[in-house]
């Protein structure tokens, strides 16, 4: 519920909105020396590899690889924080808009 309480605040930050404990662990895991775009870009896929969802996406399985990343980004349907959560069809609109395709 980070962010919605009153008093509550959250860290997420960047691209992927990962939040700093999150951040912390990846930044030691890949040995990343800054907040860049690429080091972002670097954290989210290491995070989607943990999360088992890495190899869904190169299959193109896109409903498989979002229900691993839920638990790791609280705007996917199916995460458990208690967030706004985006539906699978948006989810599918913003990947198909960014280039991605679906299997």
């Amino acid at each position: 519920n980070a962010g919605l309480g009153p008093g509550c605040k959250s860290t997420a930050a960047g691209a992927y909105q990962i939040i700093k404990p999150t951040w912390t662990r990846v930044k030691a895991v890949l040995s990343l020396k800054d907040f860049s775009p690429e080091s972002q870009d670097l954290a989210a896929i290491e995070l989607l590899r943990q999360a088992g969802a890495l190899d869904l996406i190169v299959k193109g399985d896109f409903t498989g690889a979002i229900n691993k990343a839920a638990q790791t980004w609280a705007s996917l349907p199916g995460n458990k924080a208690k967030q706004p959560q985006k539906t699978l069809a948006q989810a599918k609109t913003y990947y198909q808009n960014a280039g991605g395709t679906i299997a």
